[in-house]
């Protein structure tokens, strides 16, 4: 009896780690989706200003990224062939040095529409993001609809995401 609370614990703990193992970390539940983004005003790299407002109106795939992110350049191919596509990325450049940030979209090529210098990564906070890159789907009224942590792949995107695109349209500007 002396040692039968100590093995139930211990059996409950042990229960509780192989469900934990067997749950997709990528899968990471966000009290964002189904609510409007988080409201920032950041400058980009091309040294305008842009906010939340500036997502509505079209459906946005926003992509949190740094050039020190060696996931980030896994996922870039698939990045630029989205934006060749006609996909709205949005470049959330988080911790990063603009000079950095501008040689490494110089270098790899840049998929986004524009990029704005999260430097000191309180948006990042804000929206949610453990560490890059993660990427979240905004819909045209401004709210989020899905959030992937980690690289985006081919076939994340295919599942998952093209069917909440509903037809993503370019936006005019640059970095």
């Amino acid at each position: 009896m002396r040692y039968a609370i100590p093995a139930v614990i211990l059996a409950a703990l042990i229960a509780l780690f192989a469900i934990g193992l067997r749950k997709d970390p990528s899968k990471i539940p966000s009290p964002l989706i189904g609510k409007p983004a988080p409201m920032f005003n950041l400058p980009t790299l091309a040294g305008r200003g842009f906010s939340a407002a500036d997502l509505k109106g079209h459906a946005t795939v926003v992509n949190f990224w740094a050039s020190w992110c060696t996931p980030c350049l896994d996922e870039h191919p698939v990045l630029l062939e989205l934006s060749r596509s006609g996909v709205v990325i949005i470049g959330m450049n988080y911790k990063d040095e603009p000079a950095a940030a501008q040689a490494w979209l110089a270098q790899h090529g840049n998929p986004f529409q524009l990029v704005a210098q999260d430097l000191d990564g309180r948006v990042a906070i804000d929206w949610g993001v453990y560490g890059v890159p993660e990427t979240f789907i905004v819909d045209a009224q401004g709210t989020i609809v899905h959030k992937q942590v980690g690289a985006l792949t081919r076939e994340v995107w295919q599942r998952e995401i093209a069917p909440l695109m509903g037809g993503p349209r370019p936006v005019a500007g640059g970095q």
